[in-house]
């Protein structure tokens, strides 16, 4: 489904990433979104949560070492990578398109390629990438929890789930698949197996920050305020525990509005949920 600290992003700013990397309110109002958050621990990776500076500053690296060797695999990997931390997702779709197309048979392309389509709004070509990433001798947990999210974007919530089952027999109690398996609850409207599944998910150790939101968000969407509060509050500086607090209740007004028919949905909207 992050809070900030020291040299992190501002902590609104933050915490609206994270929101709006799992789609998760307007999601479950009926409403559709645009597509272009990340897909919570679709390979294990973090938010990326550097200066931006220094994400530029990669990017212009990278992309002097692809011009002069675009063939690279791994180069490729680095520069989509950074083309998305500043997001450029389109362009790191095509970077690691004409990379997979020159190794079709490279995994962990093919698993890049698949993470950078589902970022870029492309769900139903990046489970069809990732299916390719690795083979039922050979699984790979953070690709089975990818397809799933995947499949949540698109609708088809029990064959995700499915895939999050897979994926927790080979890596048991994953806070990033829990995650993922917690949000898909949430978009079929399950709210309390949701929140369940998310606890479950934030109580482990290793677990992403962004969980954080996610079960504050689900709190909040059954009520209880003040509880939600204290979740996304819990343990930081009173200026940043402030700041979350807002944007908190600002996602669940948008969501009110959304329900009574009071807000427009986002442009560009694909058929979906999770």
């Amino acid at each position: 489904m992050s809070l900030p600290l020291h040299n992190k992003p501002s902590p609104a700013r933050s915490l609206a990433s994270a929101a709006s990397s799992v789609f998760l309110l307007l999601a479950l109002c009926g409403c559709q979104t645009d597509g272009t958050g990340d897909i919570t621990g679709s390979l294990g990776e973090k938010s990326d949560t550097r200066p931006a500076s220094e994400a530029r500053r990669d990017l212009e690296t990278y992309r002097e070492r692809f011009r002069t060797n675009p063939n690279d695999p791994a180069i490729a990997l680095q520069y989509a990578k950074a083309l998305r931390d500043t997001g450029q997702r389109s362009q790191a779709v095509a970077v690691l398109e004409q990379a997979s197309v020159a190794h079709p048979g490279n995994k962990a392309l093919l698993a890049g390629y698949g993470r950078a389509l589902g970022d870029n709004g492309n769900f139903q070509q990046a489970f069809d990438v990732l299916s390719r990433a690795h083979t039922p001798e050979d699984p790979d947990w953070r690709i089975l929890s990818a397809q799933g999210a995947a499949l949540d974007q698109l609708g088809r919530h029990e064959e995700a789930r499915q895939y999050y089952a897979s994926a927790l027999k080979i890596a048991p109690e994953e806070p990033s698949v829990l995650s993922n398996l917690g949000l898909s609850y949430a978009l079929s409207k399950d709210l309390p197996k949701a929140e369940e599944t998310l606890r479950r998910a934030y109580g482990k150790a290793g677990a992403d920050p962004r969980m954080r939101t996610n079960l504050a968000l689900v709190v909040g969407l059954q009520g209880r305020l003040a509880e939600a509060e204290s979740i996304v509050k819990a343990g930081l500086p009173a200026e940043q525990a402030a700041a979350n607090v807002a944007y908190l209740k600002q996602l669940l007004s948008r969501n009110q509005k959304q329900r009574a028919g009071l807000d427009k949905p986002l442009p560009g909207a694909n058929g979906r949920p999770d």
